[in-house]
């Protein structure tokens, strides 16, 4: 009983001084916090002489922070002796000795560590991760590094290696680990790219990868992945050609199903390398036959792409007629159906707005609609291209009936505002300008912010021009102008837009028609032509409808077409500034940091 009792006891004193103990330590923290380190230093030399071992690191810091190096150097040997085999007193004393600019000291400490470094994984993990967590990445690089050859393997700590080398930028070694590293874990291909697309920022990076993967690919061709990360390699410096011609040789040499170049076709249409896409998916085409999906599919982009190129620059009627061919070989061949509807509505928005062959483009889709186990969601999108078609042949019934349609429709919401939004252009088209703005309206709160946004400026500018001309004749000729546009007739737009000043001179659409102007020049790829225009419209309207839309357009035509990406970069720090309320706002800033040089979050 007398035993308990005095068990007791001792617990409780204990558990009082623990108490009073973690008191203390709050209190020092918080004068450390506040800047009162005299005060802090008393606590935490008296809990130090408590308990050692439990404050050594709290007595060091506060050592450090006051400047008391020497009786921080006397604290770490006195530790030292007192526990010779616990290596993180021999880092302190390193940590002073630096701190007391004796290099050659603190070396000496770190040599003796390496030297005593034991052949054990786990030691040496813990031991790098002190060095690391103590701010001092090169030794534990050191350490990593002492541990392979201890324990004879050359691929041990490698991602430890990695993210050490990432942190301190060290781009040679980086490249060098990954390469020894892939050839044995080649599913790490993506990590690597994704690593060294955040690291290596300059071409000389690119050009010492590049160097080293050509070293290794000679003396090791059959290993596959330095292939593929020279490839990666090629697209960051938009070497597209040189990408694409490695690729082919990798597929050649492992005879795949091409699905490899199918990928990569799809990443060079994205970035606009149209030529070299089209070039792979023609090997693809060459590759298979009409049983296989793979040819299929390469067939279908192969088209796709030709499309995208010939109507991404400048063409003739004979390129347009190709394209046309090539789609019309294709439903030739494969049949028109439900997979291949895709097929009938580009060829029909070709003949209608390139070439002009509306009873052509009209008959294709209205056959498309009445395939029977139409998707929900094409059939519509079919519908809506169709009454676009009705618009462009003078047919303004079928079209608003063939909208109303989509309307009614139980396809998505974004589908069906669409719809109405076109109903409420094709009214404005007309002159019924009062019924149209009441559709605008609603739209005004779509749920799309294109939809949105395009409502709201329509309404804006009917508005505008009612209350100074209730009878809306300019805005009828302004509307009649928006028609050709949409058509893609811009001479007959040109002429209606300069008839506007001479029939009525006192109208209030002068900052309409340059956007409008600006719009048809960049429709007919005569960007030089349009640029004007919009810095007008920058200078002299720039609190009016259209005011951001051209500070935008006009930093987008700088920037991908007039080679001038500083002026861009003026241009769309404009709207950040100037209009953050723009729907180009999200955009602007996303392309005014990419041309400051700032590395986005997922960017390659």
């Amino acid at each position: 009983m007398k035993f308990c009792k005095a068990l007791l006891i001792l617990l409780l004193l204990s558990t009082t001084r623990l108490f009073a103990q973690n008191t203390e330590l709050a209190l020092a923290q918080q004068f450390s916090a506040n800047g009162e380190e005299p005060k802090a230093l008393e606590i935490y030399t008296r809990l130090y002489k408590q308990n050692a071992e439990l404050y050594f690191p709290n007595y060091m810091g506060s050592l450090f922070t006051s400047k008391k190096l020497d009786e921080a150097e006397k604290t770490a040997k006195a530790m030292m002796k007192k526990h010779p085999g616990q290596v993180q007193y021999a880092i302190s004393l390193a940590k002073v000795y630096k701190e007391q600019g004796k290099k050659d000291k603190a070396e000496d400490v770190y040599a003796s560590i390496l030297k005593d470094l034991p052949s054990d994984y786990n030691s040496i993990v813990n031991l790098a991760t002190q060095f690391y967590q103590g701010e001092n990445a090169d030794l534990a690089i050191r350490i990593f590094i002492k541990g392979r050859t201890l324990l004879k393997n050359d691929q041990a700590f490698t991602l430890e290696l990695i993210s050490l080398y990432r942190f301190k930028r060290e781009k040679a070694a980086l490249i060098a680990e990954y390469l020894n590293f892939l050839p044995k874990n080649p599913v790490y291909i993506a990590s690597a790219q994704n690593t060294m697309g955040a690291v290596l920022s300059e071409p000389t990076d690119y050009e010492l990868l590049r160097t080293e993967l050509l070293k290794r690919i000679q003396a090791d061709p059959q290993t596959t992945v330095y292939v593929e990360l020279l490839i990666w390699q090629f697209m960051q410096q938009k070497e597209y050609d040189q990408a694409l011609n490695q690729a082919l040789a990798l597929s050649r040499r492992k005879n795949d199903d091409g699905s490899s170049i199918f990928e990569l076709c799809q990443t060079l249409v994205s970035n606009q390398a149209y030529d070299e896409a089209i070039r792979g998916y023609e090997y693809l085409v060459a590759k298979g036959n009409k049983d296989q999906q793979m040819y299929v599919s390469s067939k279908v982009e192969l088209i796709n792409t030709k499309n995208l190129k010939v109507t991404a620059g400048k063409y003739t009627e004979a390129d347009l007629l190709g394209l046309e061919k090539d789609y019309l070989d294709l439903l030739t061949e494969f049949g028109r159906s439900t997979g291949t509807v895709f097929a009938m509505q580009k060829v029909a928005k070709l003949q209608a707005f390139k070439l002009h062959k509306l009873p052509e483009a009209q008959k294709m889709l209205e056959e498309a609609i009445k395939l029977p186990n139409m998707n929900s969601s094409v059939l519509a999108s079919c519908k809506l291209d169709l009454g676009d078609i009705y618009v462009m042949s003078d047919q303004p019934w079928e079209a608003t009936l063939i909208y109303s349609q989509v309307e009614k429709s139980n396809v998505d919401v974004g589908t069906v505002q669409d719809a109405k939004l076109r109903n409420a252009k094709l009214a404005y088209y007309t002159g019924d300008f009062t019924w149209s703005r009441g559709q605008l309206d609603v739209l005004k709160a779509a749920t799309t912010q294109l939809i949105a946004n395009d409502a709201l400026n329509l309404s804006l500018l009917i508005k505008d021009n009612i209350e100074e001309d209730s009878t809306g004749a300019a805005l009828k000729i302004y509307a009649r102008a928006d028609m050709w546009i949409f058509k893609e007739r811009p001479d007959k737009a040109i002429l209606a837009l300069d008839s506007i000043g001479k029939l009525y001179p006192d109208n209030e659409l002068a900052d309409d028609i340059l956007m409008s102007k600006a719009r048809i020049f960049i429709q007919k790829k005569e960007f030089a032509a349009a640029a004007p225009l919009l810095q007008t419209i920058v200078d002299k309207y720039n609190a009016d409808l259209w005011a951001d839309d051209a500070v935008f357009m006009l930093g987008d035509l700088y920037e991908n077409q007039l080679a001038d990406k500083e002026k861009a970069k003026v241009l769309y720090q404009k709207i950040i500034t100037d209009y953050p309320g723009s729907l180009w706002i999200n955009e602007a800033r996303k392309r005014f940091r990419i041309l400051r040089g700032d590395k986005l979050n997922g960017q390659s």
